[in-house]
């Protein structure tokens, strides 16, 4: 049974995610031992960080891949794991820890989680559920669209608060992706944006009327100041261009091989938050084009590579988990790169796999897990029957009734 669960295992999946982690690990010794030098730190202290966060991660990983995926769809799970989803995001208000503006974390002996990183997860599974459960009346607006949409905004609104707008447009996006791979028409789908639309208006007028002190503390100067180096960076170098433009100058330099492993000048000061939101740029700067293609191309192949899998599930619910990981994995790739690209204003999102943070790698690699899990038991129906997911998944003996037959006279 265990060497057939093996033969089933999507080792493309895997593969590449061990590669990109790896890659990371490299990458961000290279790119934090600057920082922890003026820091009076050892050189190695977020690579040493990186490498336990990369353990845990890998762990988790292997707990959800063998662990059936249909139980997340059970209201005994589903229901708790989204009450303990907003009790979390109300929770860090009060007893949150602070970190580049914004009240997001909980500091438990010494280690910061982000309970908005998880809610990701939380979400792509509830959508999911609920999407999936909703299929013979998907088109009905009031009963099968609008209650989990609710649930979605308060959801957003509660991590903008925090504020995190990052966070919260990549859960917004990811669910838009699950919404539309749900199987609605296109007329139930407009009627969605028409209320997006709406919803985004009332929330601009709630802003408005929202008390000077609140309203300062989600559109931050420094927020502004991204918005205006967005436009013309080179116009705010000394200020709020600074980032983009040193961004500029390391991919600019890398050319086609780079500088070198480890040789990036860029990193020495000049870049803030080269080993989290520019990783990228250190890797353009000292590995050129090659390692963007490693990085970027590694990511797009899991991405393509979660929605075969999606496309070849007959499960609803199956389906969806890899849809909505897949555009998870997407969209937060865009914004990071397109953030450090200029293409986008920065939002401090990190690129997955390869940026520093314990949070994002370890919640990708739950959904990773959960893809695989889906993949290893579409591949094992294939190969040994249909009989693999009640050997799965253990499926409750019904008694059926028959009636005798009568004997003719």
């Amino acid at each position: 049974m265990f060497k057939k669960i093996l033969k089933s295992m999507d080792y493309y999946i895997l593969f590449t995610y061990l590669i990109l982690v790896a890659f990371g690990l490299i990458m961000v010794y290279s790119a934090s031992w600057p920082l922890a030098y003026r820091n009076d730190l050892p050189a190695d202290y977020f690579y040493v960080k990186q490498i336990k966060n990369a353990l845990v991660s890998v762990v988790f990983l292997a707990l959800f891949a063998f662990f059936p995926y249909r139980f997340y769809q059970k209201n005994k799970f589903l229901m708790p794991m989204m009450i303990v989803s907003v009790f979390l995001l109300v929770l860090v208000f009060f007893v949150g820890h602070t970190a580049n503006n914004a009240q997001s974390w909980f500091r438990i002996g010494g280690v910061s989680i982000q309970p908005a990183e998880f809610v990701k997860i939380s979400m792509i599974i509830y959508l999911s559920a609920i999407y999936a459960k909703k299929q013979p009346y998907i088109d009905d607006f009031n009963r099968g669209v609008l209650p989990p949409i609710f649930f979605l905004a308060f959801i957003c609104f509660l991590i903008l608060i925090q504020p995190d707008f990052g966070t919260s447009f990549i859960i917004f996006l990811t669910s838009c992706c699950i919404i539309i791979c749900s199987g609605m028409r296109l007329r139930t789908i407009l009627k969605l944006i028409g209320l997006g639309l709406l919803l985004i208006g009332i929330f601009a007028i709630i802003l408005m009327i929202l008390p000077e002190d609140i309203r300062s503390k989600i559109i931050t100067d420094n927020r502004m100041g991204r918005l205006m180096s967005f436009t013309n960076p080179f116009e705010y170098a000394d200020t709020v261009g600074h980032q983009l433009v040193n961004s500029y100058y390391a991919i600019g330099s890398g050319g086609l091989f780079g500088q070198g492993l480890g040789q990036g000048v860029q990193k020495l000061g000049y870049l803030p938050e080269a080993h989290t939101d520019f990783i990228i740029s250190v890797i353009a700067e000292e590995l050129g084009v090659f390692g963007v293609l490693l990085a970027v191309g590694g990511i797009f192949f899991m991405i393509f590579r979660m929605i075969i899998v999606g496309m070849k599930t007959k499960n609803s619910f199956g389906s969806l988990l890899c849809y909505g990981t897949a555009s998870l994995l997407g969209i937060q790739a865009f914004i990071n790169l397109g953030g450090a690209t200029g293409l986008i204003p920065i939002t401090g999102v990190t690129l997955p796999f390869i940026s520093y943070g314990g949070s994002s790698l370890m919640v990708l690699s739950i959904l990773v897990g959960i893809v695989m899990n889906v993949s290893m038991l579409n591949n094992y129906q294939r190969k040994f029957g249909p009989g693999a997911e009640t050997e799965q998944i253990p499926q409750k003996k019904k008694r059926i009734r028959t009636k005798k037959p009568r004997l003719s006279s």
